[in-house]
């Protein structure tokens, strides 16, 4: 019996264009600055720290940083400390009313439906799980993120392709992965949770509507499913 629904965000429950056309742009204009007036905090202190290892340049300035930041969002690389930045200034941009996210037309129904069901819903995600918050506190359709009881980032699971990620939420969560279900639009993620043991569903949202999802059950909306059947 699956018990809970773990829901990745870009290209299952919103549209990956919107990360690219808005979000990206917004962290990559503000960075710098960011940076700059956050300097004397631990949060910035860790993305230095962090950037300047993964980029193997260990005496890497702030401004080179910055730089080195800005360059993985244009490559949109999976890295933690881009996510924990971007995390920090979409927040604020939220929190502004700058930002809005955005949802499909049929997520804050399905997840209202899955939730009053008894089944439980968690967020797996690369962007950080401050982004998560506020993508979910800042809907077209309201606060949604009553309806969520956890969430999941690089940092605190692991890579969205690995196995153990999966294996490591499973235990976070307290339920073998038999009892778990995970949603997403990549076939590599689906093929990391089924390797953990877990339940998977591929979900082909129009803009990706030629996306091979391999072996994995697929759907096309959320209006009206029930990921438990």
């Amino acid at each position: 019996m699956i018990s809970a629904a773990v829901i990745d965000i870009e290209g299952t429950v919103a549209a990956t264009d919107h990360v690219h056309r808005v979000l990206f742009p917004y962290s990559r204009e503000r960075i710098g600055d960011w940076l700059a007036e956050h300097r004397d905090t631990a949060v910035v202190a860790e993305v230095l720290a962090q950037t300047r290892d993964l980029a193997g340049r260990p005496d890497a300035g702030e401004t080179e940083v910055a730089e080195i930041l800005r360059r993985w969002i244009d490559e949109d690389v999976k890295a933690a400390p881009l996510k924990t930045a971007q995390g920090e200034i979409w927040r604020a941009g939220y929190a502004s009313g700058e930002l809005v996210s955005h949802l499909y037309p049929d997520v804050p129904g399905a997840l209202r439906s899955w939730v009053d069901g008894g089944l439980a819903v968690y967020v797996y995600s690369s962007g950080s799980v401050e982004a998560q918050r506020g993508w979910f506190a800042h809907t077209p359709y309201g606060d949604l993120t009553g309806l969520l009881s956890g969430h999941f980032d690089l940092t605190n699971a692991g890579g969205k392709r690995e196995a153990s990620s999966y294996r490591r939420i499973a235990e976070a969560v307290g339920l073998p992965g038999e009892r778990l279900v995970f949603l997403s639009d990549i076939p590599a993620e689906l093929d990391a949770a089924a390797e953990a043991g877990w339940h998977t569903i591929g979900v082909r949202r129009p803009e990706e509507r030629f996306q091979d999802l391999g072996r994995h059950r697929v759907v096309e909306s959320l209006h009206g499913f029930d990921p438990r059947r």
